[in-house]
């Protein structure tokens, strides 16, 4: 498989799960069905059109391949099915989903950006803005505090992929398994920090 069909098809399933975490987001605001696809679109598309937009790539991915388009639809017609199947909502379906989309868009905003010819360091800032960007907006809207602006695990398990991969792409490490091994390091640890509640230390000032 070559390393553009192995892009996209990853590309296509971190489309998938953010839109499903999005989804479940807007149900969970008991939102209606325009609602559910609007927020599905921003989570699953924003930190990809926002990356594209700072690397000045035009179009953006989603503008020059409506296909992505297409699993968005899909993903929020399967979560509504689901829904109305379980008739609850589950948070860890929405942890979960979201934490793939969070290491497969990581993975996939380093590799766009080292396509670009740019340094290590602002790739790995790619990779953390396309994988935390789309959900940022997301909880936003849904009147949430973003994730990333809380003391979880989540911005920092995306950095410590983007870093992963680029150590292994300089190692020379083949496409898939540096791929794999990276999107695992921010799958692992965003999880596993979920379950410890590990976090970071605040900053506090003295009054």
């Amino acid at each position: 498989m070559s390393e553009i069909n192995w892009l996209y098809m990853s590309d296509c399933f971190g489309v998938l799960v953010f839109a499903v975490s999005g989804a479940l987001a807007a149900g969970r605001r008991s939102m209606d069905i325009f609602g559910v696809l609007v927020i599905a679109f921003i989570t699953a598309l924003g930190g990809g059109t926002l990356r594209d937009l700072v690397l000045g790539i035009h179009p953006v991915s989603w503008i020059g391949n409506p296909a992505y388009l297409l699993l968005v639809t899909i993903a929020v017609v399967l979560t509504l099915m689901g829904q109305r199947i379980t008739h609850r909502f589950d948070q860890r379906i929405m942890v979960v989903s979201d934490a793939f989309g969070l290491a497969v868009f990581t993975v996939i905003g380093v590799q766009v950006a080292l396509h670009q010819t740019v340094s290590a360091p602002v790739a790995i800032m790619m990779g953390v803005v396309t994988g935390t960007a789309g959900g940022a907006i997301r909880d936003i809207i849904c009147n949430d505090i973003p994730l990333i602006l809380k003391r979880e695990i989540y911005a920092t398990a995306s950095a410590l992929g983007g870093i992963v991969y680029c150590i292994l792409d300089t190692l020379q490490f083949a496409i898939v398994a540096n791929t794999l091994i990276s999107m695992s390091c921010v799958l692992v640890l965003r999880l596993w920090a979920v379950k410890a509640q590990w976090a970071l230390p605040s900053f506090v000032l003295e009054k």
